[in-house]
């Protein structure tokens, strides 16, 4: 069992575990279709957001398929402007389990905390976390391929953009491509 060391802090964030305190400012971005444009599900009710951090508040991360998501907050105005998630990821072949750990980071930020540098200080912080204290040997980022702020960061984290799955997902009534983007471990 890992044990994700909340929080984290960098030079302007503090990346902490949820609350049920953050449920509306939560719901504050995630309802918006703007919020929503790149992600693969619709805008959120308060109900979903509600179930959602009913889950980032209990989240275990145990083993592969297990997320810890992270609250994202700047240091000198406390309250949620988005979030950061780190996934470990299952794989490996059928006759035996992977020997390296290896996992999928993804973060979504409020629209007043776009254009700040605060997406990529947050996912330096946990793709170091992943990467130098919880031994994952690749982390990688899957992005709608329009997505040009969400690569960039990938950009600027240095992770290798490793291609585009071209139509591979049905979203919201049309045929979206995914860019997957990674860093190894040692590299």
């Amino acid at each position: 069992m890992l044990e994700i060391p909340y929080p984290l802090s960098t030079e302007r964030l503090v990346l902490r575990r949820f609350t049920t305190a953050d449920l509306d400012a939560y719901y504050d971005y995630q309802r918006l279709p703007e919020t929503a444009r790149y992600l693969y599900g619709e805008a959120r009710s308060y109900a979903q957001c509600m179930a959602r951090i009913g889950r980032y508040v209990e989240e275990p991360f145990n083993g592969p398929g297990d997320w810890a998501t992270f609250a994202v907050e700047l240091k000198s105005a406390p309250g949620l402007i988005g979030e950061m998630a780190l996934k470990w990821n299952t794989g490996g072949k059928p006759e035996g389990p992977v020997p390296e750990r290896f996992g999928e980071i993804g973060w979504t930020m409020a629209p007043a905390a776009q254009g700040h540098g605060y997406a990529t200080e947050a996912a330096r912080a946990v793709l170091e976390l992943a990467l130098d204290r919880l031994g994952f040997r690749r982390v990688e980022a899957r992005l709608d391929a329009r997505n040009t702020a969400s690569a960039a960061i990938c950009e600027r984290l240095g992770m290798a953009h490793e291609g585009v799955m071209r139509d591979n997902m049905y979203l919201k009534g049309e045929w979206t491509s995914e860019a997957v983007y990674a860093t190894v471990r040692g590299s």
